[in-house]
């Protein structure tokens, strides 16, 4: 089930920062090509350090109750 919970939430947050980046596009086509090419670079490698914690998450074992 933890499973499923993070891939909604990944997808979800994937959209929506596809969205902000690609809404960003017109006002950036007016800037110099390097500096549209340093965007997209930072853009295509940033939206992953936000899902850090939830791939923590999705991936640790069973919590234990603390009965053993």
């Amino acid at each position: 089930m933890r499973k499923l919970v993070a891939i909604a939430l990944f997808l979800a947050w994937l959209l929506i920062y596809i969205i902000g980046v690609a809404s960003l596009s017109s006002p950036i086509n007016a800037w110099p090509r390097w500096v549209q090419l340093a965007f997209y670079i930072t853009a295509g490698i940033a939206w992953i350090f936000p899902l850090r914690s939830l791939f923590r998450w999705m991936n640790r074992g069973p919590e234990s109750s603390g009965n053993s």
